[in-house]
């Protein structure tokens, strides 16, 4: 038998009695399980969540919950088909032991895998006094269960709503307490909402948006402290200029914390940014060596990209848990040279204040902006990105139709400033900084996070042999 027949038997062997346990019952989980039978495997498949919950999806929680348009427990997401596998459901992964292939749960059981994907995506950063976030009216924003009692709240009709942090989660919520017309403060410790993900440029647009629509924005300060009463209601927030804040609601909208905790020990190259992985889903150990048993995918795989000098990205978006989950399941049931790189450009979007904002690319990767097409005035217009002569990104308010045209234009590595599609050219076309903040400066962390190789921000650049 030759070299090549005995590595197809053996492919075809591992898909017929292999053991894949995926952690993390989430988008890219039930994905990732779905693509594997979709890929002809029928061995052992375990699904591990530390949450009582079937996979449900989160962008409805920020939005259509908290309004009351649809409650919490109606956002399960459809399955495509059959996964046929053992449901580990409310108990949390603790341990992995890379050596005797097993992952160690919270209830004591070890569960064998001889393939493993990892994909246990974020939490809620939650308040950092844990005395003052335990007072009741005080909520993070990131599962199902934050949501429903969010939403419960705000049916109360609150006083006042203090929303901390003015990133996407932040705004959406923002806006959503403008529609139900509750009168609501928000805090942001940078000069401008968003302006982690989009630049300061962009960002003060997105601030006049929300000061037109009532909000009462406070940039450039933060929340010093909480105070409740007797009862032990949140009722007030004192500001570190001094200020203070009647409040009867607080959502702490401080960014996500990757769960990588359960890591600890195994080997991996785990850290605050994610899992190292390589643009096939394979995990790093901390040698930066690929492992050929365990995959990451989801919120929590931090991979090089192509089209941003290789460096690390680690991407919270709905479509790269998707695409990241399709990819590594193939490559877990394949050998090379089938494998299959993830590539994905990030797109993400989000309404608020009755306008959509999508983007594509990654806008914090870009040092200049350009207005390419329509009115900032009438916040109907799109803008690009770019870095050293080259489109990086782009943005678009309520202007998304040309989303397509941009992406193309980043995946072409085209120059900067792009020549502009349709006729609803601007008056002014000229490039300005996007004043991003500089790395480690207080504010929102974008939805994109341009890692570095490292958790500590060293910002290697992998590059091919010859560049």
């Amino acid at each position: 038998m030759t070299l090549v027949a005995t590595l197809a038997e053996l492919v075809s062997d591992f898909r017929a009695n292999g053991r894949i346990v995926i952690v993390g019952a989430s988008l890219a989980g039930l994905r990732a399980a779905e693509a594997l039978r979709e890929e002809g495997f029928s061995g052992s498949l375990t699904i591990i969540g530390d949450e009582p919950y079937e996979p449900y999806d989160r962008p409805p929680l920020s939005k259509q919950v908290l309004k009351g348009w649809m409650p919490a427990e109606h956002t399960l997401l459809p399955r495509f088909r059959e996964v046929d596998a053992q449901w580990r459901l409310g108990v949390a992964a603790t341990g992995l032991d890379r050596v005797a292939r097993q992952v160690r749960l919270a209830d004591g059981d070890q569960i064998p895998y001889h393939r493993l994907l990892i994909a246990t995506g974020t939490r809620a950063r939650p308040w950092p006094n844990p005395a003052e976030a335990a007072l009741e009216g005080v909520f993070a924003l990131r599962s199902r269960d934050d949501a429903a009692r969010l939403q419960q709240a705000l049916a109360t009709r609150p006083s006042r709503v203090l929303v901390i942090g003015g990133g996407f989660i932040g705004s959406e919520v923002a806006s959503v307490c403008r529609e139900l017309d509750i009168p609501v403060t928000l805090t942001e410790r940078g000069p401008a909402p968003l302006v982690g993900a989009l630049g300061g440029v962009i960002g003060e647009i997105a601030a006049q948006m929300q000061r037109d629509h009532g909000v009462d924005l406070r940039c450039g300060v933060s929340v010093s402290s909480l105070e409740g009463d007797a009862a032990g209601h949140v009722r007030r927030a004192r500001l570190s200029d001094g200020t203070t804040i009647e409040v009867d609601v607080v959502l702490a909208a401080l960014g996500s914390i990757r769960n990588v905790e359960w890591l600890q020990g195994s080997g991996l190259a785990a850290g605050p940014w994610g899992v190292g992985c390589d643009a096939g889903g394979r995990a790093f150990d901390i040698n930066g060596v690929v492992t050929d048993s365990v995959y990451v995918a989801g919120d929590v795989a931090r991979m090089p990209h192509v089209l941003y000098e290789y460096q690390f990205l680690a991407m919270e978006h709905w479509d790269n848990a998707v695409f990241g989950a399709e990819v590594a399941a193939h490559n877990m049931v394949n050998l090379e040279p089938h494998y299959r790189p993830h590539l994905l450009l990030p797109g993400f979007w989000s309404g608020q204040f009755g306008v959509n904002i999508k983007s594509v690319g990654v806008p914090p990767f870009g040092d200049e902006i350009i207005f390419t097409q329509g009115s900032v005035k009438d916040r109907s217009f799109a803008a690009a990105y770019g870095r050293r002569g080259r489109i990086v990104a782009a943005v678009t308010f309520d202007h998304g139709k040309w989303l397509e045209y941009y992406a193309r234009l980043i995946e072409q590595s085209a120059p900067f400033p792009p020549p502009p599609p349709g006729w609803d050219r601007p008056d002014i076309m000229k490039p300005v900084p996007a004043e991003f903040p500089a790395p480690g400066v207080p504010t929102a962390i974008p939805d994109v996070v341009l890692t570095g190789h490292d958790p500590n921000e060293r910002r290697a650049e992998f590059r091919p042999r010859g560049h």
